[in-house]
């Protein structure tokens, strides 16, 4: 999903001119390679550290089991060129930098200027969460934050998405009879849902799960702090990508949605001091230029703050801003953003772009 979207990106940005793109696969070696405007060529072998020799970088989203197996064994043939991953196999090592360049474009370039050449874009609920709202962060506004997920299945990959699709089917289907029927009584209606949900027909094997009609408030594995992998990213990337010192705890749940694209999430925030709102708000709203504030009406967050109105585009809308009743230091915060896009692809073109403008390309 992510490489797909990348190359949509890529051609929509003009970013194959001026370059030499080479590709790789794990399984289709020797086919055709897509066609981005340079001519026939076929899929080179991905798991043959030997094919990458000459090549000035490596972008890739082919998972952190390949990149665990061939990142070192390129590196050890000699390759010294620059490494773009969207895995999280190396984003916490000591010379990789999580790359979000709206808000750490001054720390990428002078990593770059220092000699590094290994690049990760960050997990997806972390890149939308610090698009939204980093700024407050960025300002020392921020003395912790929880963050409650809503990820959608696109997170989890292709063929999650379309199991998706075939458990909605299959709740419609058996449930269509009664639907049809105007008299049906809503509990009725529910038992059979119900049915579908807890039966043998519903297709399960990649969710682990029903999702459809409901939430799995799971993802990724156990921690030994009791949280899981995906949770403890948020507090681990977070400092790292924006180089905060001290740490500002970040923690949360991390829930997925039976949403198709676009992760949302729900932010509390401890602020370090009674900021205004309208302060919080100008300073959001400024941040990036795809950064927006949402007003907190119905109307406004449920055409604008949804999955269905960012997903396909590289809006980053936060909304439902508000002091909570624990005091005027507590602010509350909806945030929605494309996982595929800013969660994942747009961040790695971008780097390609800058590693292209160190060198003079």
């Amino acid at each position: 999903m992510v490489g797909s979207v990348l190359l949509e990106r890529m051609h929509a940005e003009d970013d194959f001119a001026g370059i030499e793109p080479v590709f790789f696969s794990t399984s289709q070696a020797g086919q055709a390679a897509p066609d981005v405007g340079h001519g026939a060529s076929t899929l080179l072998d991905a798991n043959d550290p030997a094919a990458f020799a000459g090549l000035d970088v490596v972008l890739t989203c082919q998972g952190g089991s390949w990149t665990k197996a061939m990142y070192p064994a390129i590196r050890a043939s000699g390759w010294r060129g620059h490494w773009i991953d969207a895995a999280s196999a190396l984003r916490m090592a000591d010379d990789a930098v999580i790359v979000l360049d709206p808000l750490n474009r001054a720390a990428i370039d002078a990593a770059y200027r220092a000699g590094t050449t290994t690049w990760a874009g960050g997990n997806c609920t972390v890149s939308l969460m610090l698009l939204g709202l980093g700024a407050l962060f960025q300002a020392g506004w921020v003395e912790w934050m929880t963050s409650m997920t809503y990820q959608a299945a696109s997170g989890a990959g292709a063929k999650n998405m379309r199991e998706l699709v075939a458990q909605m089917r299959t709740v419609g289907d058996e449930a269509a009879s009664l639907l049809d029927d105007p008299a049906t009584a809503a509990l009725t209606l529910d038992r059979q849902v119900s049915a579908s949900l807890r039966g043998t027909t519903l297709p399960t094997a990649h969710f682990g799960a029903p999702l459809a009609g409901s939430v799995l408030p799971w993802i990724d594995s156990l921690m030994p702090d009791g949280a899981t992998r995906e949770e403890w990213k948020g507090h681990v990337e977070a400092n790292k990508i924006l180089g905060l010192s001290p740490e500002v705890p970040v923690d949360g749940v991390c829930v997925r949605v039976g949403a198709m694209r676009s992760h949302a999430q729900a932010v509390t925030v401890k602020l370090t001091r009674d900021v205004p709102l309208d302060e919080i708000e100008a300073r959001i709203a400024q941040s990036t230029p795809w950064t927006s504030v949402v007003a907190n009406d119905k109307a406004a967050s449920l055409a604008e703050l949804t999955p269905v109105a960012v997903s396909g585009t590289l809006n980053i809308p936060v909304g439902r801003l508000r002091k909570l009743r624990m005091g005027p230091e507590f602010l509350t915060a909806f945030t929605v953003g494309d996982q595929l896009l800013w969660g994942a692809a747009e961040p790695l073109r971008r780097m390609l772009r800058i590693v292209r403008e160190h060198a003079g390309a």
